[in-house]
């Protein structure tokens, strides 16, 4: 579970517009911790308690709150049952009505020492304080310590880029969200989460392993597995995942091992008309409509292709290739089924590019991470991801003295520099270095000295008034993606997914 942030705003007396700040943590004991800290309304709470909600994996919910002035003792107490909260943890000598699983502690001491506060194991935990040092003093013996670096998603923009693609689409046109590779590196069961609640019809991931794991996440969504393997046949149907097929061996050997469960298999076609990469070829048809005819229990939910260059104006008369010899096979291997499959061809260059062929779904991958590859409605799409990290040491250096492994970064006057606590096992690319790559330090957009290393990267503040622990922002909405991509030389797929494991994911929702 990555590190949340969630803001509520609330209107208090003074007009002045306070920010209560959400972030959920992967906590000890198995537990997941969302806290805050401020004053709460009734609909500042109401918003915490869907956030906890939408993102449960199903485990009991706790809520820790301290008294609060704001907040009406009825209010919280009909938000609860409305919620379906299992057990309050209540700080404060206010409360007068009692619930069945509410517990009143006097102070914060009486509740950290309690039985009930030791005990807490395998919960989703929302503590909501008026005091920070409330909050830290709870939330810290709770918490797993975490990285520094860190990016944060805001769920909020996934959501708005979701709601303009289905905007260019027909009413009847489905949309399958691609996860794969960790949402692209954004936190799949979080993104997930935050679809299957907006109602997308499909989900697709590239291995099974990322489908069971989206499945043990509370995820009920239809779920296709781009690639699965031979040995994949178990999790398939203990998990109902529906696998992309795209050779008859493999169709044969996954009806085999259904056929043995008495379960039937659910499935799409993967069609080769041009990517060359998976998928029967059109010499093969033939052979898979005869196969299809000789087995049963076989459920076809899909026929899909995958466009070459659907972000080329220049490859536009191969795509419409494309398209026809897609339009083609897949109604010769329809008309030989009793329920039309669904089709489904386009990625999110495609559904900018030729909407007349959305068939009957599309899939959505990059475009929900704000990229739009065709640049036709970029200012439509919001950025939800920003890669953050801090400033770990700010020192002079002299002039000649050098910087860094391979003594390769030379200071050619005396310069400020510092260290900043991201590196290549980040996935800071060490294609950055030596100043193909630059960092925004309040507002400055400083390069890059020496080589990147493992954890760690060094950049030129001359001249900037900045000191340890200051925030550094390495890509966002003032430095976009793509901008990275062109000076390291790759694509922003590539710069999105190589965000490391081991970086805290961080999601907001305003």
């Amino acid at each position: 579970m990555g590190l949340v942030y969630v803001k509520l705003n609330i209107i208090i007396s003074n007009e002045n517009e306070i920010c209560m700040r959400l972030e959920i943590k992967k906590g000890i004991n198995q537990n997941q911790i969302i806290n805050g800290v401020g004053n709460l309304d009734q609909d500042s709470l109401s918003k915490a308690l869907s956030l906890q909600e939408q993102q449960n994996s199903g485990a009991n919910k706790v809520l820790i709150i301290e008294e609060n002035e704001i907040l009406n003792i009825s209010v919280l107490f009909e938000l609860i049952k409305k919620f379906s909260i299992q057990q309050v943890l209540y700080i404060g000598s206010s409360l007068e009505e009692t619930l069945h699983n509410c517990r009143s502690f006097l102070n914060i001491n009486a509740l950290i020492n309690s039985k009930a506060f030791q005990d807490l194991s395998k919960k989703s935990i929302l503590i909501l304080c008026e005091e920070k040092d409330s909050l830290v003093k709870v939330s810290n013996l709770l918490v797993e310590k975490v990285h520094q670096t860190r990016l944060e998603i805001n769920l909020d923009h996934i959501k708005h880029n979701f709601e303009f693609y289905k905007s260019l689409l027909e009413h009847k046109t489905k949309v399958m969200a691609v996860i794969k590779a960790f949402a692209y590196g954004s936190g799949s069961a979080e993104v997930a989460r935050l679809l299957e609640s907006a109602q997308v019809d499909y989900l697709a991931v590239a291995y099974s392993d990322e489908g069971v794991a989206l499945r043990k996440e509370g995820i009920s969504t239809p779920i296709m597995v781009m690639n699965p393997s031979l040995s994949d046949a178990h999790y398939l149907m203990k998990y109902d995942l529906e696998p992309e097929i795209y050779s008859a061996e493999q169709l044969k050997h996954y009806h085999q091992a259904y056929q043995n469960s008495d379960k039937r298999l659910r499935l799409h076609l993967m069609l080769n008309t041009g990517m060359n990469r998976l998928g029967f070829d059109e010499s093969g048809i033939s052979e898979l409509i005869k196969t299809i005819r000789d087995l049963k229990n076989l459920q076809i939910r899909g026929i899909s292709s995958h466009l070459a260059a659907s972000d080329n104006q220049n490859e536009k008369e191969f795509t419409l290739k494309q398209f026809n010899s897609f339009t083609h096979l897949a109604d010769l291997i329809s008309s030989q089924l009793d329920e039309k499959p669904l089709y489904h061809v386009l990625n999110s260059g495609g559904i900018t590019r030729y909407p007349e062929f959305q068939f009957d779904m599309v899939r959505l991958g990059i475009g929900l991470h704000g990229i739009e590859v065709n640049h036709k409605f970029h200012s439509k799409l919001k950025v939800p991801s920003t890669l953050k990290t801090i400033i770990s040491q700010v020192r002079e250096i002299n002039a000649a003295e050098t910087i860094g492994y391979g003594r390769v970064g030379k200071a050619e006057k005396n310069m400020k520099m510092a260290v900043i606590a991201i590196g290549y096992a980040d996935g800071y690319s060490r294609a950055f270095s030596q100043g193909h790559g630059h960092v925004l330090v309040r507002g400055n957009l400083v390069p890059i000295v020496g080589n990147v290393c493992m954890d760690m990267a060094m950049i030129d503040i001359t001249g900037i008034q900045a000191k340890e622990g200051d925030e550094v922002i390495v890509f966002g909405e003032n430095l976009n993606i793509e901008l990275l991509a062109k000076w390291s030389q790759t694509i922003p797929y590539e710069i999105l997914t190589n965000v490391s494991s081991r970086v805290n994911r961080v999601f907001f929702q305003d």
